[in-house]
């Protein structure tokens, strides 16, 4: 009855089901895999945002690479801007997607060690992209700023080129070993992404807080494709089924119409 099965269409769809079983098995793994990153990661954002702040320099020094552990945690630090060694950052977007450029100022600390601070973003309306931006002023005099700390941007890790020749007090990565270089003064290891003073005039558009990861849409997609998984061998079993039922009714009607012929005289 089931003797189709060696066929060679059966054959490979045999083989194709026990290839599919497997991969959506691992598919659904590595989807939950994925949900749990991003459960981790929502959680520890979490608690670096709700965490009290603290002075910049009990988190951070010159040449400190900042840990994950560290990303996003509320930092205060009193000192001036120097402006005079302002640059900005190219190709960054604000929340609505538009094109511009991220302020990036000196903060000189009251023991003379520097702290990169990102003062937000602005657009680029410039006459033209090797022009310098025209660049709201910080506050003058010594002041206290508060921000998020972050990790130096590299290559690696964002997917940003490191171009050269850019034009002046211009550049694509916010790194503080770099900064450090063109400064000829201690930077403090990453950067601060500024919550306060707020800017007057909502210029430059201080960047938004991180959001929360879509964690339970790669939890829906596992669950997905386990289900796929489970149903490849349901639906062959239906196939495999309907073919038998099917090549039974066909023999069936061959014989009722065999038997029904008149005999030969």
């Amino acid at each position: 009855m089931y003797r189709f099965l060696l066929s060679r269409q059966w054959v490979i769809l045999t083989l194709v089901a026990l290839v599919l079983i497997p991969t959506m098995i691992r598919l659904g793994f590595w989807q939950m895999h994925r949900y749990e990153e991003r459960t981790a990661r929502n959680d520890l954002v979490a608690d670096a945002l709700g965490a009290d702040p603290v002075p910049v320099e009990r988190m951070t020094s010159p040449g400190h690479t900042v840990t994950t552990g560290e990303r996003y945690r509320t930092v205060t630090a009193e000192g001036r801007f120097d402006t005079e060694h302002e640059v900005v950052v190219r190709r960054r977007v604000n929340a609505d997607e538009e094109v511009g450029f991220h302020v990036l100022t000196p903060f000189v600390l009251k023991d003379g060690k520097v702290m990169l601070v990102n003062r937000g973003w602005i657009p680029a309306d410039g006459p033209s992209q090797t022009v310098f931006p025209k660049v709201p002023a910080p506050p003058a005099g010594e002041i206290t700023v508060t921000g998020r700390l972050m990790p130096d941007e590299t290559t690696e890790a964002s997917g940003i080129k490191d171009l050269q020749g850019l034009p002046d007090r211009q550049i694509m990565l916010i790194n503080s070993e770099l900064e450090a270089q063109r400064l000829g003064e201690p930077v403090l290891g990453g950067y601060v992404v500024q919550t306060t003073p707020e800017p007057k005039g909502d210029t430059p558009e201080l960047i938004g807080r991180p959001g929360n990861e879509d964690a339970a849409l790669n939890y829906a997609y596992a669950i997905q494709w386990w289900l796929f998984a489970a149903a490849v061998p349901v639906g062959w079993v239906v196939l495999a089924r309907r073919e038998a039922r099917d090549r039974a009714q066909a023999a069936q009607q061959a014989q009722d119409t065999e038997d029904a012929e008149p005999a030969p005289v």
